[in-house]
């Protein structure tokens, strides 16, 4: 498929804003919009994948590949992990008239709007309030009060980012949200 070289979606929101149910229903809905796999210094968890979930890399080969110039954005996060888009993957999905979907962080995401201003749309994923987020993280029951205490500071400067985004998207109610979502998707994306 190769109808012209795709648009870069980049989707952004702070942990626990929904970043990864919207994705899946992009993909679903929106033949031509293709998951970025990212990069990451972190080991696989059960069930994840080489290359489908993220491109699992050493620290050493991480870093190489920094210095080499070969990411549109990385950044470390709380404990040292990195985490980075390639942009060989994200080209060649371009060049074949897909539309790579970035599921990133807010710094990053802002990065690859400012390298890619007129061939990007860029969404931020906005909690309804602080609070629902915290609760929506202690109700994975897979953090520790400081690693939702850390990620709770995170997310308040990534919710002052928000205006720097294209469009901004309150996640308060899914089905709402989602048409929203999908409204600007068709508008800016596939118009």
């Amino acid at each position: 498929m190769k109808p012209g070289k795709g648009r870069i979606l980049i989707l952004c929101a702070p942990s626990g804003g929904g970043k990864s149910t919207m994705a899946a229903r992009l993909m679903d809905t929106f033949p031509r919009i293709r998951f970025s796999v990212s990069a990451t210094t972190r080991a696989p968890r059960a069930g994840e994948t080489d290359g489908v979930h993220y491109h699992f890399l050493t620290p050493q080969e991480f870093q190489r590949r920094v210095e080499a110039g070969l990411f549109l954005e990385h950044e470390s996060f709380y404990n040292g992990t990195r985490y980075g888009t390639l942009k060989q993957a994200v080209e060649e999905m371009r060049d074949s008239g897909y539309f790579p979907l970035l599921d990133i962080d807010v710094k990053g995401g802002l990065r690859v709007r400012s390298l890619y201003p007129a061939d990007s749309l860029s969404v931020f994923l906005m909690p309804p309030s602080l609070e629902v987020l915290e609760s929506r993280l202690r109700a994975r029951g897979t953090e520790t009060e400081e690693t939702i205490r850390t990620r709770m500071e995170r997310s308040a400067m990534e919710v002052s980012l928000a205006p720097k985004f294209d469009h901004t998207v309150v996640n308060d109610e899914l089905e709402r949200a989602w048409s929203e979502l999908r409204s600007i998707i068709e508008t800016h994306l596939f118009s």
